[in-house]
């Protein structure tokens, strides 16, 4: 990174922890960059070399807010907010339900001229990226903020994406986007692999490429902004608020990536004639599932991602452990799936990669094929990353050289050509059918920290396990005391 830029990144960072001590968290920090860099951005492009003309009203761009001080400043700035909010396109799905979370008019103040002494437009993309996926990973490790869900570790994303290499002119779509992870992985793939394509194609990969949804406004707003600074995304906003299970889809994708919030029950609150809440499981009826009744989260979002698919067309969802063993909905779904689908690759995770503590989970790998009568998944191939493998989130996080094995036993150049390793075993269509409930939570590798003392973790592992939970318990309890005081 050139030193120029690298300063930038020092007095954001720098800024954020004066406002943290404030109280403002790094995602209420970050939502404000968010809203503040994008109408900067928005009035360098009225200006020479550009010369475009704004889609932001005058009565609210970046001019009208830089001119002004004090009360007046903290006053128009959430009137700013507010009415931007109201409008089209990107810059509705940016400013939707945005707030004011900086009370004090100076650090506001601070914070606009920080911003306006930069040209942002000036910046490599790959910049402004780097600086605003530093703040969206730095908000996933804030214990207090819970946005660790939204996270999917880059390193696991890169990986998946290596393996499904994502064609240019075809569509990608996450239906729980989160920050945009996939969305912009995928992209840069693409990018990265086709440097000779003609302008249309080039119009394509930047505007219609890449899709995405989720049911959360300021992660949805996250997301946008990460698109839009690593210049994806024409005048619509590729992302849309809302939740994805709701109805069967109306648009189908080529390709689906995606890793759906952790959670089992969905739940919508309800609000009776007294006032009082409650929380009800939700169930989705739609026709085009194979099993309507559940309100399991995560085996509706199979059966949706199976639904959002063209044919052919390809996916790859992180998905829990229950996933593969559940009984009743859970075995429907997965003999529905392994004869729709051929359902040909599971990567089993190891645990310590997610900011949710505790999750066990997976990568399941399919692609959709037409109606038949015979089923369409022949093999079954399951990599084994888990047994005997120990990760933790900050002092031995999962890195990309770590999936470098699967990736190769993968073989994404032809499937049929796989060969068994120890980590790699296949098993075939009808021995999965034998399997009680056609259980998929398959493993076959001796789990040394199961069989005696000698062969737990190393010392060392266990010493930083324990400091991290008691690092974020630390942190945790410290929030609870600082929302005390206030």
């Amino acid at each position: 990174m050139p030193p120029e830029s690298s300063a930038i990144v020092q007095k954001l960072w720098n800024y954020c922890n004066v406002l943290r001590d404030d109280g403002v968290s790094y995602g209420d920090y970050v939502e404000q960059l968010t809203y503040l860099v994008f109408l900067k951005m928005a009035d360098e492009l009225t200006k020479p070399p550009y010369n475009n003309k704004s889609a932001i009203p005058a009565a609210y761009n970046w001019q009208s807010i830089a001119g002004k001080d004090g009360i007046e400043l903290e006053a128009h700035y959430r009137s700013v907010l507010e009415n931007l909010g109201k409008e089209k396109g990107i810059i509705g799905v940016i400013f939707r339900k945005s707030q004011n979370k900086i009370q004090d008019p100076a650090k506001l103040k601070r914070l606009v001229m920080l911003i306006d002494g930069e040209t942002w437009l000036g910046l490599d993309i790959d910049v402004k990226g780097e600086i605003y996926e530093g703040l969206l990973q730095k908000n996933a490790e804030d214990v207090k903020s819970g946005a660790g869900q939204y996270f999917t570790p880059r390193p696991l994303i890169k990986a998946i994406v290596e393996v499904m290499k994502p064609q240019a002119g075809k569509t990608i779509f996450d239906p729980a986007c989160g920050t945009g992870g996939f969305l912009l992985v995928a992209h840069d793939y693409i990018s990265a692999h086709n440097p000779n394509l003609n302008k249309e194609e080039k119009k394509f990969l930047k505007e219609k490429t890449v899709h995405g949804k989720d049911i959360v406004d300021s992660v949805a707003r996250l997301c946008a902004m990460n698109l839009y600074l690593h210049g994806i995304a024409g005048d619509e906003s590729p992302i849309d608020v809302g939740d994805a299970l709701v109805s069967e889809p109306s648009d189908h994708y080529d390709m689906v990536l995606t890793n759906p919030p952790f959670g089992k029950k969905s739940s919508v609150t309800v609000t009776n004639g007294d006032g009082e809440t409650n929380k009800e499981k939700l169930t989705y009826s739609r026709n085009d599932f194979w099993a309507s009744s559940t309100s399991n989260k995560q085996l509706n979002f199979v059966q949706h991602v199976w639904s959002l698919l063209k044919i052919p067309g390809s996916a790859a969802i992180v998905v829990p452990d229950n996933v593969l063993f559940e009984g009743g909905a859970g075995e429907v779904i997965r003999r529905n799936l392994l004869q729709a689908c051929n359902v040909h690759t599971l990567l089993r995770l190891p645990t310590g990669v997610f900011y949710a503590q505790g999750v066990k989970a997976n990568v399941l790998f399919f692609d959709k094929k037409p109606a038949a009568k015979e089923p369409w998944t022949q093999t079954l191939w399951i990599y084994d990353l888990r047994t005997n493998m120990h990760f933790t989130l900050k002092t031995n996080p999962l890195k990309y050289e770590d999936l470098q094995d699967f990736i190769q036993c993968y073989n994404a150049g032809n499937l049929l050509k796989r060969k068994e390793t120890e980590r790699f075993h296949s098993f075939s269509y009808d021995k999965l059918m034998e399997r009680d409930k056609v259980n998929l939570d398959i493993f076959w590798l001796r789990d040394e920290s199961l069989e005696d003392s000698d062969n737990l973790p190393d010392p060392d592992v266990i010493a930083l396990e324990i400091a991290e939970n008691l690092q974020d318990a630390l942190e945790q309890f410290s929030g609870i005391v600082g929302s005390l005081k206030e």
